[in-house]
C-alpha cells in the first residue's frame, strides 16, 4: 500500500512538472507566446481613453504605436508597451499610474494629454522614482518639484505670450474677453499667461475687460457670452478641451459675436471642427507642429511612417509629441545601457540635443524643452499652417 501511496505521489509530481512547463509557453493575448520576463522592457503609458479628452488620449497613443512599431526594440531586447486609459479622471490618472508602476513593473511612464492628469500622477511616479515624459502636459506645474517628471512639449508660459502677442500685434487687439474651463488646469493656468503678457502690451490694467468660466461637460453658455459681448472686446481668449470649445464659439456666432477667437494646443482634433462646422472657420491656436515644416530628419521619418499608417489623414501635433516621448525614452536606454529606472532617470537628465519629430530637445533645469510654437487657423474646415514662433 505505502509503495502504492509513494507512485501515486510521483506521477502526481511529475504531472505538476509538465502542466507548469506548459503553463511557461503558454501563448499571450495576442496569440504569441510570452517572452521571459528578462528579454522584455515595459513602457507604461496612461492616456485618457475614454472620457471628455478621449480624442486627444487616442491621437497621442496613435504616435506612441507608431514609434513602438518602427523602434520595437532597444539592447536587444523587445519593448512592450502596456496601455492603461486614465478615464480624464484625476483619481483614475493617479490608480492607472500606480498599477503600471506596482502590478506592471514598467521601467518609464508616457503621458499624459490633459495637464491635471498628469500632475495627478506626479507624487506617484516621484515616490516611485519611475522617470515619466509628459507627452502634450504644458502646465508649468507638471514637472516643476518634480524630478522624474520630464516632458516633450513646450511650456503654457511660452504659449500664453505666444497667442497674446498674435492678438496684439496681428489683430490689432487692445481689449480682449477670457472664456476658461475653470475646471482645467491647463485652460486656468494658459489664461493667467495670457492674461499677464496682453496687459504689459497695452501698458493697460484693464485691457480684459471679461472673464467669464464654465466647467467641463458644460452644454449651454448663453450667459457668459451674453456679458462678453456687452462688453464688446477686440478679441476673445478661450482656452479649454476641443468640446466645449467648440460649443463656445458656435454659440458665440449663434448670439451675433463675430469678434476673433483664438485658442491653445487642444483645439486641435478632429472633433474640434466636427462639432464647431462653419462657426470654427478663422480660429486661431497655437500648437506644436506642423507637417509643412518638417524640423528635423526624424520629422521625414514620421511623416512618412504615418501617411503609410494612416493613409489620407493629417497628424495632429500631439501625435508628433507621443512619438517623440517613446523615442526619447529609447535612446536614454539606449544611452544608459540599461533599463532600470535609475539608469533611465539618470540618461533623461543629461539628455541634450535629441533630434525628435516634433523639434529638438534639450531638457532646462525643470525638465522642459525650450521649443518653437506652430500658429494654426480653421480654413475650409482643416487646420492649416500660419506661421511658427521662436521661442
Amino acid at each position: 500500500m505505502k509503495k502504492f501511496l509513494s507512485l501515486t505521489l510521483i506521477a502526481i509530481l511529475a504531472l505538476s512538472l509538465v502542466l507548469t512547463g506548459c503553463a511557461k509557453s503558454a501563448p499571450a493575448p495576442g496569440g504569441e507566446p510570452s517572452a521571459p520576463a528578462g528579454d522584455v522592457i515595459k513602457i507604461g503609458v496612461f492616456e485618457p481613453l475614454t472620457g471628455a479628452n478621449a480624442a486627444g488620449g487616442e491621437l497621442e497613443v496613435e504616435g506612441i504605436k507608431l514609434a513602438h512599431k518602427l523602434y520595437p526594440e532597444v539592447l536587444g531586447k523587445k519593448v512592450e508597451l502596456v496601455i492603461v486609459d486614465n478615464k480624464s479622471d484625476k483619481v483614475e490618472a493617479a490608480t492607472a499610474a500606480a498599477r503600471l508602476i506596482e502590478k506592471d513593473k514598467v521601467s518609464a511612464i508616457i503621458g499624459s494629454w490633459g495637464s491635471s492628469l498628469a500632475m495627478a500622477a506626479g507624487d506617484i511616479v516621484r515616490n516611485a522614482k519611475v522617470p515619466a515624459m509628459g507627452t502634450s502636459c504644458t502646465n508649468l506645474l507638471v514637472t516643476q518639484g518634480n524630478e522624474y517628471y520630464f516632458r516633450v512639449c513646450f511650456i503654457d508660459p511660452f504659449q500664453g505670450v505666444v497667442m497674446s502677442n498674435y492678438a496684439y500685434n496681428k489683430l490689432g487687439a487692445k481689449k480682449a474677453a477670457i472664456v476658461q474651463e475653470v475646471s482645467n488646469d491647463y485652460a486656468v493656468g494658459l489664461a493667467k499667461f495670457f492674461t499677464d503678457n496682453f496687459k504689459k502690451l497695452t501698458g493697460d490694467e484693464n485691457s480684459i475687460v471679461a472673464v467669464a468660466n464654465y466647467n467641463t461637460g458644460d452644454q449651454d453658455f448663453t450667459a457668459q457670452l451674453t456679458n462678453i459681448k456687452a462688453q464688446n472686446p477686440d478679441v476673445i481668449f478661450a482656452p479649454g478641451n476641443f468640446t466645449e470649445s467648440a460649443l463656445v464659439i458656435k454659440q458665440a456666432r449663434q448670439l451675433g459675436i463675430n469678434t476673433p477667437f483664438i485658442g491653445g494646443d487642444t483645439y486641435e482634433t478632429p472633433e474640434f471642427i466636427e462639432i464647431g462646422g462653419d462657426a470654427v472657420e478663422g480660429v486661431a491656436f497655437s500648437t506644436f507642429f506642423a507637417t509643412e515644416r518638417p524640423i528635423t530628419s526624424e520629422s521625414t521619418t514620421f511623416l512618412d511612417a504615418y501617411k503609410a499608417e494612416y493613409p489620407g489623414k493629417e497628424p495632429a501635433g500631439v501625435t508628433a509629441l507621443g512619438y517623440d516621448a517613446y523615442l526619447i525614452i529609447i535612446k536614454a536606454i539606449e544611452a544608459a545601457g540599461a533599463s532600470d529606472s535609475a539608469s533611465i532617470h539618470k540618461a533623461l537628465l543629461a539628455t541634450n540635443n535629441f533630434q525628435g519629430a516634433a523639434g529638438v530637445v534639450s531638457f532646462d533645469e525643470n525638465r522642459n524643452p525650450i521649443k518653437s510654437a506652430v500658429i494654426k487657423t480653421v480654413k475650409d474646415g482643416k487646420f492649416t499652417f500660419m506661421d511658427v514662433v521662436q521661442p
